[in-house]
Formats: structure tokens, C-alpha cells, sequence
């Protein structure tokens, strides 16, 4: 069986001890990021493998303008669009022993419980990832050392440049400005959102101490070990997708986003429960 076992010290017979500490400590965890970001819809009654559709709505056809006083009202129209996911069922679970959870000095439950929870965060992260891993929008710096410019392609290749520079606040900039031409709406009304790795921003980071150091607001930031915000951008960090691995690790992936960017069909939201009819066994189920 795999699972928890009280005869392997690893799989459970740690978990007693004459000397072992009353408190419960398990691996470090990052929460959600990039979940945190997507918009969540209400897919109820559907099913494993089954299709759920939403629609988008298309500006009209043709813009209005001015009237003289007896002029016919003009008309136009709008055209919809589909957009629609496949549900699919995320789960993990972890079997144990009665004899484990007897004997136990820990709570067998409350481990599993916390371990499995923990899980989850993890894996609906990383699946929330790698749907903002598709966008068609990719901007690179111009070449291999321009600090200034962005190479922008809107067919989701990176351009073929060397990874030999970090992400500047002029990069930033040119990704604002990009985002605004375009009219990508803000997340929350007034901000987009920028999403990497701690490492990705630091050359940004030591830009926006220069830049602001010196303010109220700026010394504020600083000291609660915010990124802050800059040029209508907050900046986030996440630590549960591992870094792309590009060469020379001068920089890594960044995610700059406005608001409708990955939705998640929700079903029956992750829970964690005793495996029926047994109670030896804990299942995380979300869909």
C-alpha cells in the first residue's frame, strides 16, 4: 500500500518520540499566485472531460457621430464570440494505517489534512500557469543588451535574442505603453499586474529604491519589502512555478496583465474529506 506506514520511520514511525517537539512543523510553502489572478466561473453540473462555454462581446460595428436635427437615428450591431474550456478533475490522496494514526503523537488527520491542502495550492497554481503561459504577446528586449528597447511578436515566440540582461524600468516603460496602445484594460480599474520570480525583478527593484527612496510613500514601500507600483503596474512575486532555466539567468519569464486573462470553471471547489466508506484515507478533489 502506498501511504503512511508506522514500520517505516520515514512514512510514519517519526511521528512519535520521547523527545519530539508538541509543534507541527511541515515544508516551507508559497500560496497562490497566479491563481489569484484568474477569473473564476460558475461551472456547475458539468462534468469531467465536458465543455464549458462563456460569451465575449464585441464592440459595435459602427461607431456613432454626430446628428444634424433631422436625421435618421443610425443603427448598427455587435458581434459575439465564444470562448470555452474542457473540465478537468484535479485529486491527490494519502492513505495511513489505524496503527499509525494511534500511535501517533501528532494528529495523523491534521497532517495529511495540511499536507494535502498544501498540495493543492501547488498544483492548481502551476495548472493556472501554464494557461497564462499561452498568451500570443511576447515582449524581449531588442537585442541582447538593450536595456531601453522591446522586441514585441504577437505570435507567442520569444525573439531571438541572447538572455544576456535583466529587466529594466525602460523595459517596463515600453510593456506599459504597449499595453495601454492596445487598449488592454487594467485589472482593477486603474493597474495592470506584473507576475515572476523574486530574482526576475531585482535589477527593477533596485531602480524603484532610486527612484523613490527618498518619498514617504517610497521609504514605506521599502521597508514592508514591497515591489510597489510603477508606471500604472503592480508588481507581484510567486515562487511556485520554477524558473524557465534561460541562458546565462540574466532574467527569467514575467507575466504583465490586464483584466480577463485565464478563467477557471469551477464545479465543486478543492476540499479536503475522508475516503467513504472507509476513514482511513484523505482526498483533495477540485474540479
Amino acid at each position: 500500500m502506498a501511504g503512511q506506514l508506522w514500520s517505516v520511520d520515514s512514512l510514519g514511525g517519526y511521528m512519535y518520540s520521547d523527545q519530539l517537539s508538541e509543534t507541527l512543523r511541515t515544508e516551507l510553502q508559497p500560496n497562490t499566485r497566479f491563481r489569484n489572478f484568474c477569473d473564476i466561473e460558475d461551472a456547475h453540473g458539468k462534468g469531467n472531460g465536458e465543455t464549458f462555454s462563456w460569451n465575449v462581446y464585441e464592440d459595435v460595428v459602427t461607431e456613432g457621430g454626430t446628428l444634424n436635427e433631422e436625421d435618421v437615428m443610425p443603427e448598427t450591431n455587435f458581434t459575439i464570440r465564444q470562448e470555452s474550456m474542457t473540465m478537468t478533475e484535479y485529486g491527490n490522496s494519502v492513505p495511513y494505517t489505524s496503527k499509525a494514526q494511534l500511535l501517533s503523537k501528532h494528529s495523523m488527520e491534521r497532517v495529511v489534512s495540511k499536507v494535502l491542502k498544501n498540495d493543492a495550492c501547488k498544483v492548481l497554481d502551476k495548472a493556472a500557469h501554464a494557461e497564462f503561459d499561452k498568451t500570443k504577446l511576447v515582449a524581449t528586449p531588442a537585442t541582447a543588451t538593450d536595456a531601453v528597447d522591446i522586441l514585441l511578436n504577437t505570435d507567442g515566440t520569444a525573439g531571438a535574442v541572447t538572455n544576456n540582461i535583466g529587466m529594466s524600468k525602460e523595459h517596463v516603460k515600453r510593456i506599459a505603453d504597449q499595453m495601454a496602445e492596445r487598449n488592454i484594460t487594467p485589472f482593477d480599474g486603474d493597474n495592470y499586474m506584473a507576475l515572476g520570480r523574486p530574482t526576475t525583478f531585482r535589477d527593477f527593484k533596485d531602480d524603484l529604491e532610486a527612484i523613490s527612496m527618498y518619498t514617504d510613500a517610497g521609504f514605506s514601500k521599502i521597508a514592508a519589502g514591497e515591489i510597489g507600483r510603477y508606471e500604472g503596474i503592480r508588481f507581484f512575486t510567486q515562487t511556485n512555478v520554477a524558473s524557465e532555466g534561460w541562458t546565462n539567468s540574466k532574467s527569467d519569464a514575467a507575466y504583465f496583465f490586464g483584466a480577463d486573462t485565464v478563467a477557471e470553471g469551477v464545479v465543486c471547489p478543492e476540499e479536503v474529506r475522508a475516503k467513504l466508506p472507509g476513514d482511513s484515507t484523505y482526498t483533495v478533489v477540485s474540479h
